[in-house]
C-alpha cells in the first residue's frame, strides 16, 4: 500500500470506500431535496403569477355589500363607483390609517357626501391584511350580509380571499380585481418593480397558506388587539 492511502491498483482500502459511499449517498439525497424544494417554489410562483395575470373583474358584479382594502385611492375610487351604480347597498373601507378622516377620503375620490351619510362605513382598526378580514368578518356579522364582493389590487386577491374565507366562512366573496396594467400580455418578468412586487406577494400568500394549513394563531391584526397586547407587555 501506498503512502497515499491506496492499494497497488489505485483504489481506497475497502474500509475508506465503506465510509465514504454514505456520506455521498447523503449528499445525492440533500441536492435531490433541494431541487424538489426549488421546483415547488418555482413552479408555485409562476402558477400564482398566471393566476394574477389572468384575473379579470366580472363583466356583471352583483352582492349585497363591498368591502375594499386600503393600500391605494385607485381601489377605493372603483369601489366607491361600484357602491354608486348600485352594485352593493353598503361599502366598507377596511384598513384606514386613524389620522385619515372620511371627509379627507371623499375629497380625495370627488365623491358625494350624501354618499357617504348614507351607505359608506369607514374601518380603521386593521393593520393588515389578516387585520382587514377581521375587521370585514365583523362588518358582515352586524349587517347580515351573504354575498360580498372585494376590490383590491390583482396581485393582492388570492392572500386577500384565503384571510376573508379564514375569518368568515359562511360569507360568498365576490372577486372585483383591480387591474393596474396589464401583466398578460407584457414581459413583467424583466421589470424589477413588477417582479419584487410579485414575489413579495407570493411569500406572503405561501406563508399565509402555511398558516391555513397548520391552523397556526398570529396576531388578529387589529388596532385594538395590538394595543391592548402592547399594554400588557
Amino acid at each position: 500500500m501506498g503512502e497515499s492511502g491506496t492499494d497497488m491498483s489505485g483504489h481506497a482500502p475497502v474500509g475508506r470506500r465503506w465510509r465514504i459511499r454514505p456520506l455521498r449517498r447523503l449528499v445525492r439525497v440533500f441536492l435531490s431535496v433541494m431541487l424538489l424544494c426549488l421546483a415547488i417554489v418555482v413552479g408555485g410562483f409562476l402558477y400564482f403569477a398566471e393566476t394574477v395575470a389572468s384575473m379579470q373583474p366580472p363583466d356583471d358584479p352583483k352582492a349585497d355589500a363591498i368591502v375594499v382594502l386600503t393600500g391605494g385611492f385607485q381601489r377605493i375610487d372603483q369601489a366607491i363607483e361600484l357602491l354608486d351604480k348600485g352594485v352593493g347597498q353598503r361599502l366598507l373601507i377596511s384598513g384606514v390609517h386613524p389620522t385619515t378622516s372620511s371627509t379627507q377620503i371623499r375629497k380625495f375620490t370627488q365623491s358625494s357626501s350624501s354618499l357617504f351619510e348614507c351607505c359608506i362605513d369607514i374601518g380603521y382598526d386593521a393593520l393588515d391584511t389578516i387585520g382587514n378580514a377581521n375587521e370585514t368578518a365583523k362588518w358582515i356579522s352586524d349587517h347580515g350580509y351573504r354575498h360580498v364582493l372585494v376590490v383590491t389590487n390583482n396581485y393582492h386577491m388570492p392572500r386577500s380571499l384565503l384571510e376573508l374565507r379564514r375569518s368568515d366562512r359562511k360569507t360568498d366573496f365576490i372577486s372585483y380585481p383591480v387591474v393596474n396594467s396589464d401583466l398578460k400580455s407584457r414581459n413583467w418578468l424583466s421589470e424589477p418593480m413588477v417582479m419584487k412586487t410579485m414575489l413579495s406577494e407570493y411569500m406572503k400568500y405561501s406563508l399565509a397558506t402555511l398558516r391555513d394549513l397548520t391552523g397556526t394563531g398570529w396576531s388578529t391584526g387589529l388596532r385594538q388587539d395590538s394595543a391592548r397586547q402592547a399594554s400588557l407587555d
